[in-house]
């Protein structure tokens, strides 16, 4: 027997021919995601995954072998098309865990088809093909006699099983302790992550919910309470509305092109009130709702979940009971149906008097999820109007939604007159998408005004989570950030979010340099009504009295990722290894961080969980 022949007749086994459509398929993968991997690494980390459960089909399938094959290719090829788009649309390795979102998906289709690119369907090339051929008349018996159906040798199928499983432990045990989550797939091998994530240990053991004080938590923030905090009660007793920016990042505030405002509303508020420039997210999974949860709460979300998910079966201390026991009424609006994201447990959760769903605004001038941002203001003012008639303060949580990803308006609502290099592409079509939500938002602050219901209120505004994450772009679209910020776009760039604060009695215009994070809105609003939290656990702190501040990061960022005064550090393995992104790039100076701050970070996120999950459930209805 030739060679040739014989190398034909090992290509035919079915060992053969599918481990080397997995190469294919890994090497697509990791192209995906992975910057700089060296090029044998995917051979390294994930063949001995796949040669395991190859060899556990040669041993134990006979008649059905190939069916099994191409079953457990099916699987296989869902999974890493599953982390390739995953990864597109939050910048993290999914793992079992976004199982419990699949329920999600069909409400954000357009956002994952709009990061779908053609060559990403290539690791479907083969079921396509296969199962197409399949279709025909008698095909499925030509393509059994078309592989070698023979069994490998004993002896070589035992040293392969043995070597992979050897390899797979390998490439697993010595990275188990590596904080960032990316990294750790890329040591482990994305199959190994995923089969670690499942049978890894449980969390860590919970404190104690009596040893959580808030002087435990205030001193490992690093912070002491003012003696004679500034603006305190500045605005006792006024009306509170929140306004929740769907996908506001930062950079626009005060950006033009070709020397016109894309956000002249967000600028000239900034402009005329409190503005923090160095607001950062605190989103995980549940982006919007999560959002929702840090602002109204004060915690940090959950690990490895939406705070929906997790935490909205709980009796949570919370913005609208500290205010109904002020006298307040409270209210949430959004456009949105409210079983999304299972908002209605969160409210019940947080303890709203009312919640404004699609129920209410109805279907008229529909953008991706429900009626327009200005269908939202013009019907929410009618509520707001009621309350503001009553004998008592209230409080509006006002959430905009229609600056959603993928940003593609309809035609009528796409006002800003966009230069070449910006069209047909996600910069231009967010752009378009805030200058429209801008423009909603501004006959709605002008009506609030005319009405005398802005004069009586604290309106804070923020925008909820990042709209253009870095790795959603092009080469394109990255070049435009560039020519956005006059640098390399940046982690610490993505992240951040404006911080708007006007009340009564605050008349000072300013933009503070102070950092915060959305867990900072309590304490900071607490502050300008004159309430107490001494009896109110929060990790958050008044931006206004403290200029030191410490904001742990997940989800979006690696686990042990964090904020100080200074810069944004992410870890690497451990926080030896790790990389800072200072906020001025100009005067980056050493000793931006300390390791202590990293542990205290971690500490802190270890305290919510564990103040959170200890909270008394709900009573069953």
């Amino acid at each position: 027997m030739s060679l040739l022949h014989r190398i034909r007749q090992s290509n035919r086994k079915p060992f053969v021919f599918f481990s080397i459509i997995m190469v294919l398929k890994i090497y697509i993968t990791w192209l995906a995601i992975f910057d700089g991997a060296q090029p044998w690494g995917p051979l390294l980390k994930e063949i001995p995954f796949i040669w395991v459960a190859f060899i556990l089909i040669e041993w134990f399938s006979s008649k059905r072998k190939i069916g099994i094959y191409l079953g457990v290719n099916l699987i296989i090829t869902a999974v890493l098309f599953a982390v390739i788009m995953y990864y597109k649309y939050y910048g993290v390795i999914v793992n079992h865990h976004a199982l419990q979102q699949v329920n999600q998906v069909t409400a954000v289709k357009n956002s994952v088809f709009s990061l779908l690119s053609p060559h990403y369907l290539l690791i479907f090339l083969d079921i396509v093909v296969l199962g197409f051929w399949l279709m025909q008349k008698n095909r499925a018996h030509k393509l059994k006699r078309f592989f070698n159906l023979k069994r490998l040798r004993g002896s070589v199928a035992a040293v392969i099983f043995g070597v992979s499983l050897a390899l797979c432990i390998f490439n697993i045990w010595p990275n188990r302790a590596t904080m960032n989550e990316i990294k750790q797939a890329e040591q482990m091998g994305i199959l190994n992550y995923e089969t670690y994530a499942i049978f890894k240990s449980k969390e860590p053991e919970l404190t104690d919910k009596k040893e959580i004080t808030q002087a435990k938590i205030d001193q490992i923030k690093g912070i002491a309470e003012a003696a004679e905090p500034v603006h305190f009660g500045a605005a006792q007793g006024k009306n509170v509305i929140i306004i929740q920016m769907e996908s506001f990042q930062n950079f626009l505030i005060d950006f033009k092109i070709d020397g016109q405002e894309v956000t002249p509303t967000m600028n000239k508020l900034a402009r005329d009130n409190i503005y923090f420039k160095n607001f950062y997210q605190m989103v995980g999974q549940g982006n919007t709702s999560d959002a929702e949860f840090v602002v109204n709460t004060s915690f940090y979300i959950p690990y490895n979940e939406a705070a929906t998910q997790n935490y909205a079966s709980k009796q949570l201390p919370s913005l609208p009971k500290l205010l109904k026991d002020q006298g307040y009424e409270t209210a949430t609006f959004h456009t949105n149906v409210v079983d999304f994201w299972n908002r209605r447990a969160l409210y019940d959760a947080l303890g709203f008097d009312r919640f404004y769903d699609k129920t209410y605004f109805g279907s008229e001038d529909t953008v991706f999820f429900g009626p327009s941002d200005e269908v939202l203001y013009t019907k929410t003012l009618d509520e707001i109007q009621k309350m503001q008639d009553a004998d008592h303060p209230f409080y509006a949580h006002v959430l905009s939604m229609t600056a959603h990803h993928p940003y593609t308006l309809p035609d009528e609502k796409r006002m800003f007159p966009l230069p070449e290099r910006y069209q047909d592409n996600m910069v231009g079509d967010y752009i378009q998408a805030q200058n429209y939500a801008d423009h909603a938002l501004g006959e709605f602050i002008e009506e609030l005004k005319e009405r005398g219901i802005w004069d009586e209120s604290i309106i804070i505004l923020y925008g909820d989570h990042l709209g253009l994450p870095m790795y959603s772009l092009d080469k394109h679209g990255l070049e435009l950030m560039k020519e956005i910020y006059g640098k390399e776009y940046s982690y610490v760039d993505m992240i951040n979010i404006p911080l708007i604060v006007s009340a009564p009695n605050l008349s000072e215009s300013a933009a503070l340099d102070t950092i915060g994070g959305q867990v900072d809105i309590l304490p900071t609003l607490a502050n300008l009504l004159g309430i107490s939290l001494d009896q109110h656990i929060h990790f958050g702190q008044d931006l206004f009295n403290q200029s030191y501040n410490l904001l742990p990061q997940r989800y979006y960022l690696p686990s042990g990722s964090f904020l100080n005064d200074k810069a944004l550090f992410l870890p690497g393995i451990n926080y030896q290894d790790g990389i800072h992104f200072p906020y001025n790039e100009s005067q980056a100076m050493p000793n931006l961080s300390t390791e202590k701050e990293y542990d205290r970070a971690l500490q802190l996120l270890h305290l919510s969980d564990s103040y959170v999950r200890q909270l008394p459930d709900l009573p069953l209805e």
